[in-house]
This record gives C-alpha cells, structure tokens and sequence, in this order.
C-alpha cells in the first residue's frame, strides 16, 4: 500500500456500494430462482481480488469466474476456506490440471481438444477436480464449442458421462443493445443446446443480459463490470452504485498572462487571464491519454475540462471558472467519481469502462471503504 504522502492521487472502492450492486442484481434475479454468481477476473476488474472476493462472499455469492488459472489461484487464497465455486475461462489447458486439482478450480472446457484432454485424465485426477463448466459458442466467434461441436457431444453419451458438467455457459455479444437480434438468436441456440442436457445448470447472462428478458430462463447469471459500479444499461439511467472515486491534489496553479499554449505539442492555447491546474496523474497511472482537450474533471463542484495533452505523469485543467481560494495547491479534483461518472470518462476517452478501471494504477494510495472485517486486509 502506498502512503497517501507520497503518492500523486487518491483511489477510494467502497466495497459497501460493490456488496450493493451485487445484491441489487441478486434480488432482480431471485423471483426466477436465478444464481446471481460474480465475475473477479483482471484482479476484480483492477480493484484488487482479495477485497472484491471477500466483500461479495460476505454479501451472498458462491459462484466466481476468473480468466486464467493464475487468478484463480489467487482467488482461491483470497477466499481461504470460505464456500465457493471458482470457474476459469481460459479452460484446461495441456498439463495444468494439476494445478486446478491443488487448488480446487474448475475449467470451463471450450474446444473438442479440451473435452479431451479433460476425458484422458486419469479416474483419480478427474475425480480430485470440481465439476467442470461447457462453454458453448452461440454468437461471439470467440470461445466455446460451435453449435456443430456441441451436437456432436450431445450424441456421446459416454462423452457427456466423463465430463459430468455442472454448468453450461455462453457469452452474449449485444447485450448491452437490447433490441439487436444477436440476442435473440443466441438465446434460441444456448437454449435448445442447454435442454439437452437435463440437470445442468445453465448459464447464459452477463451484467447487461440480466437486463434482458432472458435471464430468468436460466439457473445461474454471470455480472461482472455492473459489480463495480458501470451502467449494464447504457440506454438508461444507471441503476448501479458507483464504486471507484479517483482524486488528485492539485500540484500548482499557473495564471496565465498573455494567450499561452499548455503542455506538450501546445495542443491548447490558453486565453489571457485564465488559470491552470496541474495534479500528479498522466497515463502511467491509467489516466487515459485520449483524455487530452476532452475530459474533465470536477473542483468544488465546478467542471473543469482537461487542457493540452495527459503526459505520463502529469495532467493539466482549466480551472478558471472556480474561484482561486478553492482552486489552489493541495485542493482535490474529482477525475473519477459521483461527480465525474466512469461511463463519461470513458466516452470523452473513446473507449469503455472497462478499460479505465482494469486499467487504474498502482502508483495510487488506494483506501477501501466498507465491507465486511479484513475484506482489505
């Protein structure tokens, strides 16, 4: 942990508002008896898996996914000997299954090399590992099994018998557009492919499809990025807490005599009398660079927008409107927060939410809020 003296800025996760918005998803999802489970992968989407995995255990969830096998291992140690499925994406690849055994993960098998490596195990291995996860392809064209490979298992009986999944997965492509097609036609495939497999619980919603009419139809739902705060409905108003707060202390005000450029290129020429305010994050910390002449951040519930380029370690702003007693050295600005929502951040960036916050830096004293006892520890 960085000392908050000695670092550029101040990142703040209330782990109070990410318990809140797993609930808030889990109480959408209760009246169809449908799991709410919790995707931590990208170290709990650059918040630190310990804290996020702990304060979600806490709050009810027992079903994780990570990507790769070295987050689930330290998944699996945040969570100690607390009760908990933990999923891995990335499936199982040749000579890792000892290490999903040791640490009692379970893969989520994608390709016919996969289903095959886990069905050449030995009866010993097979049986020290959880039950696996098929992951079906029904419109990605990313991982999973195509539609042809998995009518091909779904004829093996004894195929089907020595992977004994306990979950059936897939992942949408659009459900963050609720009226594209896509989603329909992947809904209409995971379910003809899931009914045929009787028992198994299937898994179809990310944070966006627990918004569509779909998800009620399956057993379990997967959020992830809604967890932490970012709209899984950008055609309505967030219904989602914000988790992450990021503010930087102003380094120094320059006042601007006569119409000067600012920083690097001189992208931005600033107008005579103006002030301008600099603070000790850039795009080593995670503070996109596409930010430049685009972004804002907010001074004593002022707007000031971002002026001249975001260095590695530097950015500057336009604080000209607020008054110089509250525009001064050692005064917060508000690059990420209530005032300043990551899903605008990201839009003045080009980008998604997702990015910013997997993106966020270490150089950042970080202070975790809430949650249940030792979640930050």
């Amino acid at each position: 942990m960085i000392d908050r003296r000695a670092a550029g800025a101040i990142l703040t996760i209330d782990l109070d508002a990410l318990a809140s918005n797993w609930r808030r998803l889990a109480d959408r999802l209760a009246p169809s008896g449908t799991e709410c489970a919790g995707v931590v992968k990208a170290d709990g989407y650059g918040l630190g898996v310990a804290p996020v995995a702990r304060t979600l255990h806490a709050a009810g969830c027992r079903t994780f996914f990570v990507a790769q096998i070295s987050e689930g291992i330290a998944l699996r140690a945040a969570l100690a000997e607390r009760p908990a499925a933990v999923f891995v994406l990335c499936g199982l690849l040749p000579g890792t299954a000892d290490l999903f055994a040791a640490h009692r993960l379970a893969p989520a098998l994608s390709t016919p090399e996969q289903i095959a490596e886990w069905r050449g195990l030995s009866a010993e291995l097979r049986a020290a590992l959880p039950a696996p996860a098929l992951h079906l392809d029904t419109g990605m064209r990313r991982l999973g099994l195509t539609a042809a490979e998995a009518e091909s298992l779904l004829a093996d009986p004894t195929a089907l018998a020595d992977i004994a999944p306990a979950t059936v997965m897939t992942h949408l492509a659009c459900a963050d557009e609720p009226e594209h097609p896509l989603n329909a036609e992947q809904y209409d495939l995971f379910a003809r492919l899931h009914a045929a497999l009787p028992g198994v619980r299937g898994s179809w919603a990310n944070s966006s499809g627990v918004f569509l009419d779909g998800a009620a139809a399956f057993e379990q739902a997967r959020p992830g990025v809604a967890l932490y705060g970012v709209n899984p409905t950008p055609h309505l108003p967030n219904p989602m807490a914000p988790v992450v707060r990021l503010e930087a202390p102003i380094l120094q005000v320059r006042r601007i005599d006569a119409a000067e450029s600012v920083g690097y290129g001189a992208s931005h020429v600033m107008a005579a009398g103006s002030r301008v305010a600099t603070v000790g994050v850039g795009y080593a910390d995670g503070f996109s660079r596409a930010l430049s002449n685009r972004g804002y951040g907010v001074l004593a519930g002022t707007r000031v927008p971002i002026v001249g380029r975001v260095s590695m370690d530097l950015t500057t702003l336009d604080v000209t409107r607020v008054p110089a007693s509250e525009a001064r050295p050692g005064a917060m600005i508000q690059l990420i927060g209530p005032d300043m929502p990551i899903d605008e951040v990201a839009a003045h960036a080009g980008t998604i939410a997702y990015e910013l916050l997997t993106q966020l830096g270490r150089r950042y004293h970080r202070v975790y809020v809430g949650g249940p006892e030792g979640a930050a520890a």
